[in-house]
């Protein structure tokens, strides 16, 4: 359990995708103007992270890595099919992001229309797909310790998104050098809250 509450918290705070990997900033700056559109991205990101790093995790060990087929037959022992991780990673990202639309489009059509473009594009959002590579690369031993990894980011970017979006609706109304409004102020905020963040590196459970 402490190892599970160990990989929450530092995917969270010190492995955050947005502030220490820098992932998933086209969403991050284009979604963030404000805080209703980005609880809803940053929701739909969690779900998306939290159902697609477990099931690439079953894909990993089932079928893609060296000697994965051998719960079929002992002849596939030698048989590799790592190469395809990236294609299969992205072919389950997209159907899950498929599905996440489809769900919003029902039940909240203005949060639809608010995300517009940047909904479907979650699909290509390199957050998940980092995700899950960060999940093969750290090689975690069991589903559940995927499953809370890919909470955690989640939950991490959605901190992320929702506090940028909070700061730029507040600094709407203060006095921001022309040359510095929109991008150029949200930059310089995110470089200061990445800055934030790494004070949470001497977390250790």
């Amino acid at each position: 359990m402490q190892e599970l509450a160990n990989i929450f918290i530092k995917s969270i705070f010190i492995d955050n995708m947005v502030f220490a990997y820098f992932l998933g900033m086209c969403s991050y700056l284009a979604i963030s103007k404000t805080v209703k559109t980005s609880v809803g991205m940053g929701a739909a990101v969690i779900f998306v992270l939290g159902i697609t790093i477990p099931f690439n995790y079953l894909l990993e060990h089932y079928i893609l890595k060296e000697g994965a087929l051998v719960w079929i037959s002992n002849d596939f022992i030698d048989v590799d099919l790592s190469f395809l991780s990236y294609i299969m990673f992205i072919a389950v990202i997209a159907s899950i992001v498929q599905l996440v639309e489809m769900v919003i489009e029902k039940f909240s059509p203005a949060l639809y229309s608010s995300l517009g473009i940047f909904l479907p594009l979650i699909a290509v959002n390199c957050a998940i797909l980092g995700g899950s590579l960060f999940m093969q690369e750290r090689g975690y031993s069991s589903i559940i310790e995927a499953t809370v990894f890919g909470l955690g980011s989640g939950v991490g970017w959605f901190l992320a998104i929702v506090g940028i979006a909070a700061i730029r609706e507040k600094i709407r109304y203060s006095n921001v050098p022309p040359a510095l409004r929109g991008l150029g102020i949200t930059y310089i905020i995110t470089g200061l809250m990445g800055i934030a963040f790494m004070s949470f590196m001497g977390i250790k459970l």
